[in-house]
C-alpha cells in the first residue's frame, strides 16, 4: 500500500527535511506541500536541495488543503498546529512537529507557552525508556503523534536510562547544550544573522525558562519506576533541571552535556549497564565504548543520537554527552520513525545511521 502524505510549513527546515527522507521512502507519495507567506510558489524555489520534488507547488494551508490524505505532517510554528488538528478529525494519522500536542500538564503550556491548550499525542521517540518499557510500544497503531523538541528529546534520552534503573538522582541535572541555530527555524531574526553567530557562541533562553524543559521532565517522570517511595509514576515531583542552551556556528546540530549525581549504592558497572541495558539493541540510539565521546559531525544528516558516558567519582556525578541532528533525530527523523511504527511498517525505512562527513 502507498500512503497518500501532506506536509505542512513545507517551505520551512523541519518541513523541508520531513521531505527530504519522505521522497526516499517507498511507502508514501509526497501528495501536497503547504505554506502560509510563500503559497503559491514553486517548492523548489525554497527548498532547492530537494530536486526529486521540483514538481510540486505550495499551496495554502488550510484544513480543506490538508484533509484527503492519509497522512498530514504540521510542521508548523508552536501554537499553530492546534486549530488544524481539531479539524484533520478524519484524517488517519496526523503528525504534529510542533509543541502543541507535547504537554500533559495544563499548568507548564500556560508557563513556558500559552494560548490554548490542546490534549497530550503520543510521544515520537520510539527509544525512550518508560515504566519497564520502550514508547515504542505505545507508537504501535497511534493514529496522533506529537514529534519531539529537538533539545528535550536529546536530553531525554540521555538520563532516561539512569533514571530508569535508578543510578542517578534527577533532583539535580544540569545540562549544557551548544545547538546550531536551524532549531529556532527559518523566520529572519536579527539574534539569528550570520554576522551575529559568526565566530560567537551566545546564550539564549537561560534560568530556566526554556520551553522544552517540561517536555524533558515529563519524559523522564515517564521513565521512573514505583519504588514505594510515595512518588506518583509519572509525576515529575523531584525532578529539577538546570537548562542552559548555547547557539553556536554550525547549521544544524546539538552537543549536550548533562550531568546528575549518582545515586547511593550505584557502581560503575551499574551505571555503565543502564545504558547498555537501555540501547544495546537500538538502532538509532547507540552508547560509544568507555572512554568515548561523539561530534556533532558524526550524525549530520543521519538518525542517530550518539551517546558518550562518564563516571565523575571525584564529582560524584554521571556526565552523558550526546550529539543529534537536531533537523534529523531531533525532529523530521523522529516523525518518520514513529509514522513508521504506527503503520506497522520497517521501523528504520527511509532512515539512516550513516552521516555525511566531512
Amino acid at each position: 500500500m502507498t500512503y497518500s502524505v501532506a506536509v505542512s510549513g513545507a517551505s520551512g527546515y523541519a518541513g523541508g527535511e520531513i521531505l527530504r527522507i519522505l521522497a526516499a521512502h517507498p511507502d508514501v507519495e509526497i501528495r501536497t506541500v503547504t505554506a502560509h507567506s510563500n503559497a503559491g510558489q514553486p517548492l523548489i524555489q525554497h527548498q532547492p536541495h530537494l530536486r526529486s520534488l521540483a514538481h510540486l507547488t505550495l499551496q495554502d494551508t488550510t484544513p480543506e488543503v490538508l484533509e484527503g490524505h492519509d497522512i498530514v505532517f504540521l510542521a508548523l510554528p508552536h501554537g499553530q498546529s492546534g486549530p488544524f488538528t481539531d479539524a484533520l478529525h478524519d484524517t488517519p494519522l496526523v503528525i504534529d512537529a510542533g509543541a502543541d500536542h507535547r504537554l500533559e500538564s495544563i499548568a507548564d503550556w500556560d508557563r513556558f507557552y500559552g494560548g490554548d491548550f490542546h490534549e497530550p499525542w503520543t510521544y515520537g521517540v520510539p527509544e525512550l525508556p518508560v515504566a519497564g518499557a520502550r514508547q515504542r510500544e505505545r507508537l504501535v497503531s497511534a493514529t496522533r503523534i506529537a514529534a519531539p523538541g529537538c533539545n528535550a528529546s536529546t536530553v531525554s534520552l540521555s538520563l532516561a536510562p539512569g533514571v530508569a534503573a535508578g543510578v542517578i538522582d534527577p533532583s539535580d541535572i544540569v545540562t549544557v547544550l551548544a545547538v546550531g541555530p536551524s532549531g529556532a527555524g527559518k523566520s529572519l531574526r536579527p539574534n539569528l544573522l550570520a554576522s551575529e553567530i559568526l565566530g560567537s557562541a551566545n546564550p539564549y533562553s537561560v534560568g530556566g525558562t526554556h520551553r522544552h524543559i517540561p517536555e524533558i521532565r515529563q519524559a523522564l517522570a515517564a521513565a521512573r519506576p514505583s519504588t514505594g517511595s510515595g512518588i506518583q509514576v509519572g509525576s515529575d515531583e523531584g525532578i529539577r533541571i538546570s537548562f542552559t542552551p548555547i547557539i553556536v556556528p554550525m547549521a544544524r546540530g546539538i552537543l549536550a552535556t548533562s550531568t546528575a549525581p549518582i545515586a547511593p549504592g550505584a557502581t560503575d558497572d551499574d551505571i555503565r549497564g543502564a545504558w547498555e541495558t537501555a540501547y544495546g539493541d537500538e538502532t538509532f540510539v547507540q552508547l560509544l565504548p568507555a572512554g568515548d565521546f561523539p561530534r556533532t559531525a558524526d550524525v549530520l544528516g543521519a538518525n542517530t543520537a550518539l551517546l558518550g558516558l562518564a563516571i565523575d567519582r571525584a564529582a560524584n556525578r554521571v556526565v552523558v554527552v550526546a550529539a543529534v541532528d537536531n533537523l534529523v533525530k531531533g525532529t523530521a527523523g523522529a516523525a518518520v520513525q514513529s509514522m513508521n511504527i504506527a503503520l506497522g511498517l520497517p521501523e528504520g525505512q527511509a532512515l539512516t545511521v550513516n552521516g555525511v562527513a566531512p
